[in-house]
């Protein structure tokens, strides 16, 4: 299979964000001086032409960065993926503001969850599980919290991905004042890590032959009772995370990739907790109807006007402040950490934007909105094109 059929797999399917990273070689070599493997990917017989660490790109806030993991039992209901389970079981990264110089450096995810995502989603690539899970992050776990009242952004991955695939968008939100929880929705993640060490995967899911009765707007209203449970347990009466103090209570957002951006919006018609909200290149299961902030923000190949009739049947349905973005050379990995792995493994098209670029344009956009609509500070890369970010078009159909 060459690059480009690959990477023409990639784009065909982004409900599922499946990533097929068929017939690509890659070996490992030695370690550099962080620790971090460095590898050096084989494309169709051709080396390339340097070694890379996978790294995440460093946050853009001030403030240095905590994370806590939860384990959160929804004892109310069965999980409807694997109902011989027991209670709905979710794991939930938080991240917060933190102080300087305090806790260890949080791992990307487990050598567990890298085999499993590699496993089920680059079964042809030979690269070991420790190069992903060693991913350079810029979290610390067992940080001090810094004082303060934050609002809470909850992040929901799209079907099939792991919650770290919005690793880059919680660091960074969370360097910019806010608390982010991070939802690993379970049977939905390529492999989540329980706290006994068990692995479960979207094998139940995603590997039936057709999608559960109701189709996908069945898994996006199995999430909006998840988002809605994880609020209550994080702004309930009796939280369950140690530092729900830091927590705005009255100024919540959320945002999703793929079937996450899905979520997001389906969680806000039902939750009225969730003030604003983002939908990062995903299709509406169905169109939605909204009065409260919302930006679509997708790719320029999957999203213009016309290529997504949801989001076209959506938009006149949004009757509060709404923002329409595109993204140019970008493809629908190109909103997530993965984006980075397809370039360290050769994938990337000439044409398409670096991840260093994709992600910095992602950030700043549901950075600016939230900041916007959770903080009330004026965003002028809002109001329109901007010279300095040629890639992003405005629309308004």
């Amino acid at each position: 299979m060459t690059v480009q059929s690959i990477r023409t797999c990639l784009l065909a399917i982004p409900l599922t964000a499946c990533l097929t990273l068929i017939a690509v070689a890659v070996t490992t070599t030695t370690a550099t001086a962080t620790g971090n493997p460095a590898l050096t990917a084989t494309v169709s017989g051709k080396p390339a032409p340097t070694a890379v660490r996978l790294e995440l790109p460093r946050p853009t806030g001030p403030d240095a960065v905590g994370r806590d993991i939860l384990y959160l039992v929804d004892s109310s209901r069965k999980d409807p993926w694997v109902p011989d389970s027991g209670p709905r079981r979710l794991m939930v990264s938080m991240y917060y503001p933190a102080r300087s110089a305090t806790g260890d450096p949080a791992p990307y995810m487990t050598t567990a969850e890298a085999a499993s995502l590699l496993r089920r989603k680059a079964p042809g690539v030979e690269l070991p599980p420790e190069t992903v899970s060693a991913t350079r992050t810029y979290a610390h776990t067992g940080a001090l919290a810094k004082r303060g009242r934050y609002p809470l952004v909850v992040l929901s991955p799209g079907l099939g991905l792991p919650r770290a695939s919005l690793t880059f968008l919680a660091e960074d939100l969370a360097s910019r004042g806010y608390v982010i929880a991070l939802v690993d929705h379970a049977y939905e993640s390529s492999g989540t890590t329980l706290p006994d060490g068990q692995i479960i995967t979207c094998a139940p899911l995603c590997d039936q032959p057709k999608p559960p009765e109701g189709g996908q707007a069945t898994i996006t209203k199995n999430r909006t009772k998840d988002v809605s449970f994880v609020i209550d347990e994080l702004a309930g009466r009796h939280p369950a995370w140690e530092k729900s103090r830091m927590i705005a209570p009255k100024r919540i957002g959320m945002a999703g990739h793929s079937l996450g951006g899905d979520a997001s919006a389906a969680t806000m018609a039902v939750d009225k907790r969730v003030r604003a909200g983002v939908n990062l290149d995903g299709t509406f299961h169905p169109a939605v109807t909204l009065d409260r902030p919302f930006l679509l923000l997708g790719s320029q190949a999957d999203h213009v006007p016309g290529k997504d009739d949801t989001w076209d049947a959506s938009w006149p349905k949004m009757s509060g402040w709404k923002r329409w973005l595109t993204v140019a050379h970008t493809s629908h990995t190109g909103f997530t950490d993965l984006t980075i792995l397809q370039k360290a493994v050769g994938m990337s098209a000439p044409d398409e934007l670096s991840p260093q670029r994709s992600l910095e344009l992602t950030r700043a956009y549901v950075g600016a909105f939230f900041d916007l609509h959770l903080k009330g500070k004026k965003q002028p890369l809002l109001s329109g094109p901007s010279s300095a970010n040629p890639e992003v078009a405005f629309h308004n159909p």
